[in-house]
């Protein structure tokens, strides 16, 4: 088995969006994963949202989606996402991974070096 190394080979990065519908998510990380900005996304089961928006308490049902990028590719990748999306106001959040397996960065980070970044 691999081992994990931190910062070893590069730097993966990961990002959390919730899409009203899995077409929705598909479409999205499709266009990503064309555009060469993600390696994957993993479209989630629906899920229930409670939420405050426009000073009312509301609730829906959402697909989560966990997208895997390079982290030279997180701020290109999080505002494409937010471009893409059709909330209004999308929760996008992106952070860079302290520790990743040496495989996930090796592929992550092929993906951040065919970008030219």
């Amino acid at each position: 088995m691999g081992r994990a190394h931190s910062r070893a080979l590069g730097v993966t990065a990961l990002i959390y969006c919730p899409f009203p519908d899995s077409e929705t998510a598909e479409t999205i990380g499709g266009v990503l994963l064309d555009e060469g900005l993600i390696g994957c996304i993993n479209i989630g089961a629906p899920i229930r949202s409670l939420f405050i928006w426009d000073g009312k308490k509301g609730d829906g049902t959402e697909i989560p989606g966990l997208l895997k990028t390079d982290a030279a590719l997180l701020e290109k990748a999080v505002a494409r996402l937010e471009g893409l999306h059709p909330y209004d106001a999308p929760a996008i959040l992106g952070w860079r991974c302290d520790v990743a397996g040496t495989a996930t960065q090796a592929w992550l980070g092929a993906i951040g070096a065919s970008s030219g970044d």
